[in-house]
């Protein structure tokens, strides 16, 4: 575990989820560096998730998209997985696109190797209930606040929650994840500044 690819991830596990150390460095064993260039798709829509993907470096954009427009739904900017876990866990197709916002680099394992790891060690199962219940708070804390919000609140919670993200991602990409057009977010932003 002193390799310096799996940092973040070690920290990641340290803090989000204590697993017993032989089985972590087992994982960790598994995971093979991958590396995507700006506008580069990593996961598109109708195709099963096949790997756990943990994002190291770079900035990810995850997106819903039919024929007339898409709408972004996530950003990823910092050490975390990115998977999309109903498709992984459930071998189901996903809906979801992600994009490269910028140079991106992922540490991933296969799912055959990941579900037999899980089978040797106890502590996959307890990964995978955590993960499921981050992610269903999340998606419900999003949809409750998209219904209920405006797009001025939504704003001036990213502010205070995802700065990072008004530092790094372009403003139209925002005012999608907001549900609004980019001069309404330009009207938003000068009201609030």
């Amino acid at each position: 575990m002193d390799n310096p690819d799996f940092k973040e991830l070690s920290i990641f596990f340290e803090t989000e989820y204590p697993l017993n150390k032989d089985g972590l460095k087992e994982l960790f064993s598994l995971f093979k560096m991958k590396q995507f260039n700006k506008g580069e798709l990593i996961l598109s829509a109708e195709q099963e998730e096949k790997e756990l993907r943990f994002l190291k470096r770079g900035i990810v954009r995850e997106y819903y998209a039919n024929s007339e427009k898409e709408t972004n739904i996530n950003f990823y900017t910092e050490p975390l997985f990115i998977t999309d876990l109903v498709s992984f866990n459930n071998d189901v197709s996903t809906k979801k696109y992600q994009e490269c916002l910028t140079k991106v680099e992922l540490l991933s394992v296969g799912k055959k190797e990941f579900r037999t790891l899980l089978e040797k060690y106890q502590c996959g199962k307890s990964f995978i209930d955590l993960s499921f219940q981050k992610l269903l708070k999340h998606k419900e804390l999003l949809e409750y606040n998209r219904v209920t919000k405006t797009a001025d609140e939504l704003y001036k919670e990213l502010l205070i929650y995802k700065p990072n993200w008004l530092e790094k991602i372009p403003q139209y990409h925002i005012a999608s994840y907001l549900n609004i057009t980019p001069e309404t977010l330009s009207r938003i932003r000068k009201r609030i500044s």
